[in-house]
């Protein structure tokens, strides 16, 4: 059972990310904060949960919800200032636009830029722990993947709608075939011969 906040003298809340670990896209990130008695059974890390149940999810939290956000930075920026940068400053901009301001941070993970002079705390694993990183981690999640599947109408042979933007075989497979576009990561070195590489390795190619 998820824990419902971490301290109890500071408005809370819970932040977390999607997409860092993508090879085309932007990364999302959430900030949740939650009344103190939030209770869903189905809640837990969006890594745990269907696509379905985070959908499910979805609109509970952002009702029940004292205040959320989701943000986005682009690829474009995270291959300028990198993606860990990117991620913090998703993240930031998601406090930003708040509509209550807390005073405690609770962040997934284990590195975190400070937001002004609001108290933080890195939690490895939060989302799995604190329901108010859980809840964040649902909304980073399902806002990237509609967006990803926007983008799938604009670029159908990566087929983003399914992979997201993840580097799965069937990705792989089709950037070896077509080659890069516009919102992949230019950053994250990604380059056919690379590609052909692992696939012979993995005995994809004879």
């Amino acid at each position: 059972m998820l824990l419902p906040f971490y301290q109890k003298r500071y408005l809370e809340a819970g932040c977390d990310e999607a997409g860092r670990g993508c090879y085309a896209g932007p990364v999302f990130a959430a900030a949740v904060v939650l009344p103190r008695d939030f209770y869903h059974p189905l809640l837990n890390d969006s890594k745990q949960i269907s696509e379905a149940v985070r959908y499910e999810l979805r609109p509970v939290i952002e009702k029940e919800a004292v205040c959320y956000s989701v943000a986005m930075v682009c690829n474009e920026e995270i291959d300028k200032i990198n993606i860990l940068r990117a991620s913090f400053k998703a993240m930031h901009l998601a406090l930003d636009n708040l509509r209550r301001k807390p005073k405690y941070l609770l962040i997934d993970g284990n590195r975190f830029t400070p937001y002004n002079d609001v108290r933080h705390k890195c939690i490895i694993k939060g989302d799995g722990l604190y329901s108010s990183i859980a809840a964040a981690s649902v909304l980073a999640k399902t806002y990237r993947d509609d967006f990803m599947k926007s983008l799938h109408n604009e670029f159908p042979l990566y087929n983003w709608s399914s992979n997201k933007g993840y580097g799965t075989e069937e990705h792989r497979l089709a950037i070896q075939a077509h080659g890069l576009c516009k919102y992949h990561r230019m950053s994250f070195n990604i380059n056919t011969h690379q590609l052909s590489l692992d696939f012979e390795e993995e005995g994809i190619l004879m």
